[in-house]
């Protein structure tokens, strides 16, 4: 299967250039593999570039999760770190995906300084 990089990414959920659109949708129609790191600076992008709200970047998330010719790297992880961010949007998707990879992974608890990570089931306050 093939993979996809953030930018295809992130035309694929931003829809604002025609020929990449029309481009992306190609690459992906006969199916593709999105990694975390993809997905993470996808999400990234759409906050920082074109300064999506939280409830915009949870609905992007569900839009990856459930489009059918896309493959989320542990898409469980993507979809309990979805959860908790719709949660506690204030945390950021990337700090929810953080600790529930590290929880699929076995190595909890996850140290941090973010006081509201830490108070998320699996996460202390180092």
């Amino acid at each position: 299967m093939r993979a996809v990089d953030t930018n295809v990414l992130v035309r694929l959920l931003v829809r604002d250039d025609d020929a990449q659109v029309t481009a992306a949708e190609a690459f992906v129609e006969s199916g593709a593999w999105v990694s975390l790191l993809a997905l993470a600076e996808t999400l990234w992008v759409l906050d920082a570039v074109y300064e999506r709200t939280s409830a915009q970047i949870a609905r992007a998330i569900d839009l990856l999760l459930n489009h059918e010719k896309l493959t989320l790297q542990d898409a469980d992880v993507v979809a309990s770190a979805l959860q908790s961010f719709r949660a506690h949007p204030s945390l950021g998707f990337s700090d929810c995906l953080l600790l529930e990879v590290a929880r699929k992974a076995g190595h909890l608890p996850l140290g941090t300084f973010d006081r509201n990570l830490a108070r998320l089931e699996g996460g202390r306050r180092g």
